[in-house]
């Protein structure tokens, strides 16, 4: 029996959350997705709970996703968290990797979901 992730989606995009939510649950229906529609939402919701996994925009009002990324990592070492942008400037990238997280481009795919929940599967 797979055991049950958690998934934190960080986006200021209803539409994005929604999408990321359907790809992520067709493929594990029984896993949980929180959603968070800013940085610092997502702040308030690892306080009751630790996410296995967290997806993050980077460009969204307030608290951008780099900040917000830079502060999850901090408070939870050991979650897999990925920056999912449109922007994919080398700067960006560089940031990502210097923060200890992952990056993958929009649009938010399918296939680019079931990359980034590989780890979780194994």
């Amino acid at each position: 029996m797979e055991s049950v992730k958690q998934i934190l989606v960080v986006d200021d995009s209803r539409v994005s959350r929604l999408m990321a939510r359907q790809y992520i649950l067709s493929m594990h229906a029984g896993w949980i997705v929180e959603e968070a529609a800013s940085g610092e939402e997502a702040l308030q919701k690892i306080e009751g709970y630790t996410p296995d996994l967290i997806l993050i925009d980077v460009n969204m009002p307030g608290m951008g996703g780099l900040a917000a990324a830079e502060q999850l990592r901090a408070r939870l070492p050991h979650t897999h968290i990925s920056l999912l942008t449109a922007n994919v400037q080398t700067a960006t990238r560089n940031r990502a990797a210097e923060i200890g997280v992952a990056f993958m481009e929009k649009p938010i795919t399918e296939a680019r979901v079931a990359q980034l929940i590989a780890p979780l599967e194994a």
